[in-house]
């Protein structure tokens, strides 16, 4: 398949994401697949950001693994960034302002500099002068001309954009484009040949925003919310919706109030949801259990990211399965269901609403950063706006005749009767102490062991019935395979290009992902995973926790793990040299490796050095009386290339040992 993956890097305020979505909305509008991954930290400007765009002629999973294009903004992108792309590929850069030195890029990659000045010198003297950011269009530009996108596209991209600011600033960018289009196409090959452009428009959204979007689809008339990464554009597309939508939204004070309103419209008899991240979930466990106990359906969206505690805000993980499954205390009726991908996200939102009302429950939906952030082509037809919106048993009248209206009813499917506030003859008490069927509470003066036992088998039971009408996880790939990989939510996307490249290379590869957490499909699972030849569980936290999960649900245990914990998402290579080297029976090598180790170096110059410097080169040594061997780091000065310190890294702990600056740098 032909494509090509584009980084483009900076620091925040530099207009990454106006460039990315450009480039993006181009491809998109040609017909082309896109994936879109963004590296982003917790800060309005400065530090360092990373955008990668993967452009596929067939549709593409993950953000993959190579890098064709760098588009390095400042300095410090070329020095995290240049090394990574492969072999006849191009690093572009503002040379007026930046160094690439050709011992920073692999062999056979080309140096592009862009002269600002003086490839912008005819615009200037049109349009008068450039801001810095504008440099972004010129690199777009050259980028097109590489990645053989072209320029019809990206102009009426552009013309979109900047339409509210008049035609001037749209000829102004237009003519930036033109300027690092030309100057590619006079310095250097397209790295691919032209493209097959079907020309179909595809939207290019979230996960998010697909979350939203079936929200809306299901008829959802009630969302709250307190803003927390990476939770909140869920908040946004609501908040900027609402008057379209006919959606109440409401941003509340904190998560406690976001839960409890959501739940309290639910009583109300409106579709209602809440999103937040861990750490505000964490907030919301008790009225979790609320919800539970007093058969409100409501749907809570927990977004995860790095943890514990604030931990990394704008890092993906998948590491809150046992705080959502455990959320409150006491055991109650609950589904908890993880989506894979954006077009699952919308379609498991609708069915959520729909579990929710039929079984009166709380539906808790685990995403994370990675699917809940990055955006990427879809079909437009996958989404289905028709959706079929089933309220469960509603009671809409209720005559004196027919006797005491009993809410909590001890019903064979254990779904009991439900009547909307001000349904004549139909009061009742909403309470989060235990209840009769009359909704009479048995907490205290009226306990009774009867009644508890009898209305936590009836709450039982729906759990039952929802388990039955919820769809079997099946394996995806040969049935003959040698290697079955376990997944959960966002990672199928690299899980599924890592099993199509293992298959390739001849071991045979399937795949099970488990989507739905609570309640639990055991006897289709458990068929599954005995049949297995070799399980190895792949996840984005650090102790397999799904993997845990399905050996505490079924008694199975998988035969290898593989984790990644760094707050990066899986990359389909990554999962293929982790399973070769399983097969292999190597076992896993924590040690610190070159790379790593220049990367703890650069986090000392960043954090103590005002990134004056740059590491050059890694020697490993022996223990030099450190108790491990640790890794003797050169580091140059970057403007002058001359050696400027020295610093050791401890291969086994990774700990900095010494910092130590040469003579010519202490002068």
């Amino acid at each position: 398949m032909q494509e090509v993956t584009i980084g483009i890097a900076g620091a925040a305020g530099d207009g990454l994401d106006k460039s990315g979505d450009t480039l993006a909305r181009s491809c998109g509008r040609l017909g082309l697949h896109v994936y879109a991954y963004n590296c982003y930290q917790s800060i309005i400007r400065g530090g360092h950001i990373w955008l990668k765009v993967r452009i596929g002629a067939e549709k593409v999973y993950s953000h993959g693994d190579s890098l064709n294009v760098l588009i390095a903004l400042n300095q410090d992108s070329i020095e995290r960034h240049a090394g990574e792309v492969e072999a006849g590929g191009v690093v572009l850069f503002n040379s007026d302002r930046i160094k690439c030195e050709p011992y920073q890029v692999r062999e056979g990659v080309k140096i592009l500099g862009l002269p600002m000045s003086k490839v912008t010198a005819d615009v200037v003297a049109e349009h008068g002068p450039l801001q810095t950011i504008m440099q972004n269009t010129v690199a777009i530009g050259a980028a097109c001309f590489i990645g053989s996108i072209g320029l019809e596209e990206p102009t009426s991209v552009l013309t979109d954009t900047f339409g509210h600011k008049g035609q001037k600033v749209i000829d102004l960018n237009v003519a930036l484009l033109k300027a690092g289009y030309e100057f590619a196409k006079a310095n250097v090959q397209p790295i691919h040949k032209e493209w097959s452009f079907s020309r179909k428009r595809r939207p290019f959204l979230t996960g998010n925003e697909a979350i939203a979007i079936g929200a809306y689809a299901a008829g959802c008339k009630f969302y709250s919310a307190y803003p927390m990464t990476p939770a909140s554009t869920i908040l946004h597309w609501m908040a900027s919706h609402a008057q379209q939508t006919g959606i109440c939204v409401k941003q509340c004070e904190d998560e406690l109030s976001v839960i409890n309103m959501a739940i309290g419209a639910g009583i109300a008899g409106a579709r209602s949801m809440c999103a937040t991240a861990g750490g505000g979930f964490a907030l919301m466990t008790e009225a979790v259990g609320m919800a539970g106990i007093m058969e409100v359906p409501v749907v809570v969206v927990e977004v995860q990211r790095g943890g514990p505690s604030t931990g990394l805000p704008t890092k993906t993980e998948q590491a809150d399965l046992f705080q959502v499954y455990g959320a409150s205390q006491g055991e109650f009726p609950r589904l908890i269901v993880a989506p894979k991908d954006i077009v699952d996200c919308y379609n498991s939102t609708v069915d959520a609403f729909n579990y929710a009302d039929k079984y009166q429950l709380p539906v808790l939906m685990m995403t994370d950063l990675l699917v809940s952030e990055h955006p990427e082509t879809i079909d437009a037809e996958v989404f289905n706006s028709d959706v079929k919106r089933d309220r469960g048993e509603v009671v809409t009248e209720w005559p004196e005749n027919k006797g005491k209206f009993k809410r909590f009813k001890f019903t064979e499917s254990g779904i009991s009767p439900r009547a909307l506030p001000g349904t004549p003859n139909t009061a009742y008490v909403s309470a989060t102490d235990e209840q009769d069927e009359e909704s009479i509470l048995i907490s205290d003066m009226y306990t009774n062991q009867a009644l508890r036992r009898k209305i936590m088998e009836k709450r039982d039971r729906k759990v039952q019935g929802l388990l039955k009408e919820l769809p079997a996880p099946q394996i995806e790939g040969p049935a003959d395979a040698d290697i079955t990989l376990v997944c959960w939510g966002s990672s199928w996307g690299a899980m599924k290009e890592a099993a199509e490249m293992l298959t390739a290379e001849g071991i045979k590869t399937n795949i099970l992902n488990i989507k739905y957490i609570a309640p639990f499909h055991v006897k289709e699972v458990t068929e599954i995973l005995s049949k297995a030849k070799k399980k190895i569980s792949v996840e984005v936290n650090f102790t397999s926790q799904m993997a845990r999960h399905i050996k505490m649900e079924t008694g199975i245990s998988m035969d290898a793990h593989v984790n990644r914990y760094d707050g990066e998402p899986l990359e389909p290579k990554w999962i293929v040299d982790h399973v070769k080297r399983i097969i292999a029976g190597k076992a896993l090598d924590l040690e610190v490796t070159e790379v790593e180790a220049k990367e703890i170096a650069y986090h000392y110059l960043r954090t103590h050095n005002g990134e004056k410097m740059r590491p050059t080169k890694a020697t490993r040594e022996s223990a030099n009386g450190h108790g491990e061997a640790t890794w003797n780091i050169e580091i140059n000065e970057r403007v002058s290339g001359n050696p400027g310190a020295r610093m050791k890294v401890g291969v086994s702990t990774g700990s900095t040992y010494s910092f130590e600056k040469l003579a010519s740098e202490t002068k």
